[in-house]
């Protein structure tokens, strides 16, 4: 940025974060910090919108009377609504950044996370393991096959006899 689009001397925003206001010199920010004038976060209403924050330093707050500046340190109810939707602006966009940054950094840390149960198995045992569940299913279907084989073999066997002595019994009695 050149020295003569940057923003006049004044107090704007921290670059660094926070709620204080920051003085600008002109060229540099200074060291010198000071609370921001209370702003009643209730009329800040909801906002729809989301607005693009700019990129050069106090561009939000080139337009807003702020005392020492030379104006009225009390604005007018029109610049009052003025400065309050400003201030509703940046806040919802600044809000909208940060949950997006929040979201980037939790998604990227949970992709490097492991499951605890691969630090202690390899794939060798998990094979293993899934083929004695397969081998143990089996045995119990191959146990349940034989008892009903075996009912229904002694069923069978039960009525072949029943045949037989039914059978010998009635050509003995003619």
């Amino acid at each position: 940025m050149k020295a003569s689009e940057a923003p006049p001397p004044g107090w704007y925003p921290d670059p660094e974060g926070g709620v204080r206001l920051r003085w600008w010199e002109g060229t540099d920010w200074s060291d010198r910090y000071r609370a921001r004038q209370g702003i009643d976060v209730g009329l800040l209403g909801s906002h729809s919108s989301r607005p693009e924050l700019p990129s050069e330093p106090g561009a939000l707050m080139r337009n807003v009377p702020v005392a020492g500046r030379g104006q009225s340190p009390r604005p007018r109810s029109g610049e009052n609504a003025e400065l309050i939707a400003q201030v509703r602006d940046a806040a919802r966009a600044e809000i909208d950044r940060a949950a997006d940054v929040f979201s980037a950094r939790a998604r990227a840390a949970t992709g490097k996370i492991e499951p605890m149960i691969t630090e202690y198995t390899s794939r060798v045992l998990r094979w293993i393991k899934i083929a004695f569940a397969i081998a143990f299913v089996l045995l119990i279907a191959w146990v349940v096959f034989s008892a009903v084989a075996q009912m229904t073999f002694f069923e069978w066997l039960g009525d072949r006899i029943d045949n037989l002595t039914d059978d010998s019994r009635g050509v003995m009695g003619s």
